[in-house]
């Protein structure tokens, strides 16, 4: 099959290089994707540049994110599986076979199947960012009748948290820098869009909802400030995301806000909860509470620019067409 792949770290024009290589089969409880689609978040960019390092089995597939239709499977699996369309997620978690080649082997649980109507598009949109947006959102409880604050509206992750947020029964409100980007979140469904970069956003979100129940972070240290000015006492402030320099943390502030501070990274989250979002993001999908993000389109041999274009800050998704 043909594979993008890398066998070290560092730039994407240097390492990665699509070869090649003897197709993968399925183990026990695996099953085998043909792949149509690929998507690329940051945290694919980030483990080949070695920014987040982890052990390469001779080489590393890159992406975690995929859709495609399962073609084989391994002992233990049903048979009945061949055929079935599925998104798949985390493919690339402690494994060699990511989604940038034309089959994937991943263990049958992150092979989702795909409800009928949705696009392998919005299928290999899924994956990290909605699994990421649904335990940012529920880790801390139900949000029926809660007031959320997304910070970054019209990224991936914020997408997925309005509109799981919405469908779980809560208000939200989110943050965006711009036009553009606030239409994107209000076609998401927010409630209400604020321009973080307005000297009175705090004033604006205030006045909006006195309370802010759960506040979904992607830049802790640049938007604290606002998070403690409108959070309620006992909210749950939760971030999934790091920046280049750690944040220094108001202790006393964050005392008097009487807040709690989660920090999420789905490499740690129990699986339980892994298969509890997986299964919620299903059935979003089943009663079409999810929707695509503007997409940017690659073939695989040009994997190299879609990383790029990712790690220079892409608007909506990108991804690798391998059908």
């Amino acid at each position: 099959m043909r594979a993008a792949l890398y066998d070290r770290y560092g730039p994407a024009g240097d390492v990665l290089r699509v070869q090649e290589i003897e197709r993968p089969e399925p183990g026990p409880g695996e099953v085998r994707v043909k792949v149509e689609v690929s998507g690329i978040n940051p945290t694919d960019w980030k483990s080949r540049a070695g920014a987040t390092p982890r052990p390469i089995d001779g080489f590393q597939i890159p992406h975690h994110d995929g859709a495609g239709v399962i073609d084989k499977v391994g002992q233990g699996v049903d048979p009945g599986r061949n055929g079935e369309r599925v998104w798949l997620w985390m493919a690339a978690a402690g494994r060699r076979w990511g989604t940038a080649a034309q089959w994937s082997v991943v263990p049958q649980r992150q092979a989702v199947r795909l409800p009928d109507g949705i696009s392998p598009e919005l299928g290999a949109s899924l994956g990290v960012p909605a699994i990421t947006a649904h335990r940012c959102l529920f880790a801390d409880g139900p949000l029926d009748g809660k007031t959320v604050l997304v910070a970054g509206g019209a990224g991936a992750v914020g997408h997925f948290a309005i509109e799981l947020a919405k469908q779980a029964g809560a208000k939200v409100i989110t943050t965006v820098s711009g036009p553009q980007k606030a239409e994107l979140a209000a076609r998401a469904g927010a409630d209400y869009v604020v321009n973080y970069r307005d000297a009175d956003a705090a004033v604006q979100i205030r006045s909006l909802a006195p309370a802010i129940d759960r506040v979904i972070e992607l830049a802790l240290g640049a938007n604290l400030e606002l998070d403690l000015a409108v959070a309620s006492p006992h909210a749950h402030i939760v971030t999934y995301a790091a920046e280049p320099a750690d944040p220094v943390l108001p202790v006393r502030a964050c005392m008097t806000a009487n807040v709690t501070l989660r920090f999420v990274l789905l490499y740690g989250v129990p699986p339980a909860a892994l298969d509890q979002a997986a299964r919620d993001i299903t059935t979003a999908l089943t009663d079409g509470r999810l929707t695509e993000l503007p997409v940017t389109r690659f073939g695989l041999d040009d994997i190299a620019a879609a990383q790029e274009a990712v790690e220079a800050g892409a608007l909506g998704k990108v991804l690798i067409e391998l059908a």
